[in-house]
């Protein structure tokens, strides 16, 4: 019997137990020492368990930071997003400094500056680049990137829609891709198929893609650096890559938030249907992404399904069903979806409780957490949710006393990871120490 057939035949949880095993064992990496290779085991093994709602030695933390790192190396984002030995030093520095964390976040959110730069990218504004040089994170900038009359050029063909509509709109340097006919056009007598690539303005479009990838190579250099040191460190890293629902893919980067909620009302069923194609292609190209030895997690950040954005109904008919469709397809092929519910998500439980037992992981934002433990406790493994506002400007006193209280209503009978509610950029070091001193003293099984 082939691998092939041995993985076909597997339930989603005995393909979830393989992926779990391949990525505690690491054969290939070579620790710093034993003790090193020990805490790895240790740490990576307490989550494995969390997500899958059993006791682990203790409650895991993750440290709510994101560009936090560069501010607390006594850099900024402008900066580590140029300079990558910049990147590297500040990432090692709160890797030395915050030796007892449970799990490492790199700079893989950090982009490369030069490569946006060079294809001239309109989706972001950033540090230096459309807003002021000491901002803290970067922007989207929402828009109707897809107009309301070409569904039917999406449902029909996204790649093509992709590449000769879509992506000349959000990238000034892939204007001249327009002018490119599909590759559907070419057949066996290919005499023409290729004289729209000799223009100057097309062969300059390709000559910033080159441009773009080659910066972009030697920004993902530094960041493999830096997670492979963490890793031979003894740090496991819990983020095998990142997915959308397909709503917040049609609602976020091609019709843009006012034109998505006009859409429900306006044509209520190319939406549907625009939404099931980008779902298959969602699972098609997630799936291929988690490697056989990395996390099997996928992070799923939520933006429009949270309940100030659309009724109940309104949820339970646009934005749960192809949600969910995505959510099986990852979880049918061994992979654990972390689903994080910005804003709050307390009017949703009693609909997403109908996913299978251990099947996902909910980190929530501003949810009540009683609620979802009461919900959702024995069904989803749930992070969160320490107050931003809280670790930006509270005490550790006050944010220790917050995270025992936390833990005292979502730790018992396992399947709790503390965590904050969104990731911090700046703010007392100390506020995050107080963090892993409450799972130590207060998460123990």
């Amino acid at each position: 019997m082939s691998v092939q057939k041995q993985w076909a035949e597997m339930t989603w949880e005995e393909k979830r137990q393989e992926r779990f095993k391949q990525w505690l064992s690491l054969p290939d990496i070579k620790f710093y020492n034993p003790e090193a290779e020990k805490l790895y085991i240790e740490r990576g093994t307490r989550f494995a368990k969390a997500f899958q709602l059993e006791k682990p030695d203790r409650v895991p933390c993750i440290l709510p930071v994101s560009n936090y790192p560069a501010y607390y190396g006594g850099s900024d984002l402008r900066t580590v997003m140029y300079d990558y030995d910049e990147l590297k030093r500040t990432w090692r520095k709160f890797l030395d400094d915050f030796s007892d964390s449970d799990v490492y976040f790199g700079p893989a959110m950090v982009p490369p500056g030069k490569a946006l730069e060079a294809v001239d990218y309109k989706l972001y504004k950033w540090p230096g680049r459309g807003i002021s040089g000491d901002t803290t994170s970067y922007q989207c900038v929402e828009g109707e990137y897809m107009k309301a009359d070409e569904y039917d050029a999406l449902i029909r063909d996204p790649s093509n829609f992709w590449l000769r509509m879509y992506l000349p709109r959000v990238f000034g340097a892939f204007e001249p891709l327009r002018n490119i006919p599909p590759f559907t056009t070419i057949e066996e007598i290919a005499i023409m198929s290729f004289v729209s690539y000799g223009r100057p303005d097309v062969q300059g479009a390709f000559q910033a893609l080159l441009e773009a990838g080659r910066e972009s190579m030697k920004w993902m250099a530094a960041v493999m650096e830096v997670s492979l040191e963490a890793t031979q460190r003894g740090f496991p890293g819990i983020m095998g890559g990142l997915a959308k629902a397909p709503f917040d893919t049609l609602g976020d980067t091609l019709r843009g938030t006012q034109a998505i909620m006009m859409d429900m009302f306006q044509r209520p069923e190319k939406l549907k249907e625009a939404m099931e194609k980008i779902a298959t292609l969602t699972i098609d190209s997630t799936v291929a992404s988690v490697g056989s030895a990395g996390a099997p997690v996928i992070i799923m950040p939520l933006h429009k399904g949270a309940d100030g954005f659309m009724s109940k109904k309104q949820y339970e008919t646009f934005y749960w069903p192809t949600f969910k469709k995505v959510i099986m397809g990852l979880v049918n092929e061994g992979i654990m979806p972390i689903l994080f519910a910005e804003g709050s998500y307390n009017e949703r439980l009693d609909i997403v409780k109908e996913l299978p037992r251990g099947s996902v992981s909910w980190w929530f934002d501003q949810t009540d957490m009683s609620k979802a433990k009461k919900i959702l406790g024995d069904k989803a493994c749930i992070i969160g949710n320490v107050p931003t506002s809280l670790l930006m400007t509270g005490t550790p006193k006050e944010v220790k006393e917050y995270c025992r209280k936390l833990i005292e209503v979502c730790a018992p009978g396992g399947g709790y990871v503390l965590s904050g509610g969104a990731n911090i950029d700046k703010g007392n070091p100390d506020n995050l120490r107080v963090m892993m001193e409450a799972v130590k003293e207060y998460g123990v099984y």
